[in-house]
């Protein structure tokens, strides 16, 4: 008989959050989703509340959580530019008192926690592809390092934990992931220019639109993530999670605009302060570790999240105008 894992997902009612949720509850596990919705969105998991093996819990991970469970995936924060620099402050606290906090209770438990991390590690990097050896280029006093350097923090934290206390970690680095059920005015390039293609305005381009980036789909995200959990307990990472297919920025552009039918004309804008130039994962030890390879091309995941765009706006036309 298989075992029922109990299982703790912070930020479950997120983007990425409730497709894990969703998944984890598919392959039999239970469920307990933690959320403060400031960025999360009781839409996005409304589905899974009739579920027995599902439970929610309004809590903020910067404050301690004394809960039974045997595995965790940590992904409280918020993760686009414009929600973390909202409240830089209390990003830098989500992500850092919030690791310990996770920590904390995967000791006392001794449950397996995987931290949800980021490429914005490499900060803007001179290595490309970025594989996990490298270190980064990171800007430690800039308007991106409540983000940047709070990750950074909180992998230093777990592989502290995993070295003073034998914990079972698990850290992915996950690059840029897209598909629906993306917050539309989350400042992310996808939702940005699916947006505004949809309602016929400008794409906005930062700088030349030379800069690149790579687009991992939801589903193939949560596969990744789930994988990782599920590896020998020698693994910890961390490892990059992302597809390796590198588009510019103008390429993007053009694609979104050609799926939509829009007559959208581009407008370049200045770059933002410490916006990476380029961004590419090396999935080497993906592959070689986990098994795992993406396998949703971008043409593909962009039909399906401009399909969840296009719904939104014919159910709310002003969806997007503001922050929440």
């Amino acid at each position: 008989m298989k075992f029922s894992k109990q299982v703790l997902v912070t930020g479950g009612a997120g983007f990425i959050g409730s497709y894990l949720c969703e998944k984890l509850l598919e392959i039999g596990n239970s469920v307990i989703c933690v959320d403060n919705f400031f960025t999360g969105n009781r839409s996005n998991i409304t589905h899974l509340l009739g579920n027995p093996k599902f439970e929610v819990i309004r809590h903020d991970v910067t404050r301690p959580l004394y809960i039974d469970v045997d595995e965790i995936y940590n992904l409280a924060c918020p993760a686009s530019p414009i929600h973390y620099q909202f409240d830089s402050v209390q990003t830098t606290k989500t992500s850092v008192i919030g690791a310990i906090n996770m920590l904390g209770l995967a000791k006392r438990v001794k449950a397996k926690i995987l931290q949800a991390s980021t490429s914005e590690v490499y900060g803007d990097p001179d290595v490309h592809p970025q594989t996990e050896a490298y270190w980064g280029n990171v800007n430690p006093i800039g308007p991106r390092s409540c983000y940047d350097e709070g990750k950074r923090c909180a992998e230093t934290l777990f592989f502290d934990y995993w070295r003073q206390y034998d914990l079972r970690i698990k850290v992915v680095r996950i690059f840029n992931t897209y598909g629906p059920r993306m917050h539309p005015n989350d400042g992310r390039v996808v939702s940005n220019f699916v947006m505004q293609a949809l309602r016929g305005q400008p794409i906005t381009i930062n700088g030349d639109g030379r800069q690149t980036r790579a687009f991992c789909f939801v589903d193939d995200l949560v596969d990744g993530l789930i994988r990782m959990m599920g590896s020998d307990d020698t693994v910890t990472g961390p490892i990059n999670i992302g597809n390796p297919g590198e588009f510019t920025m103008l390429e993007l552009a053009e694609l979104v605009v050609a799926l939509t039918g829009s007559g959208s004309k581009i407008d370049f804008r200045p770059l933002p302060t410490d916006d990476p130039r380029q961004r590419k994962p090396d999935i080497t030890q993906a592959e070689r570790v986990l098994g795992w390879r993406p396998t949703i091309p971008l043409r593909d995941g962009l039909a399906k999240t401009i399909a969840y765009f296009e719904d939104l706006l014919v159910t709310d036309p002003s969806v997007g105008t503001t922050l929440r």
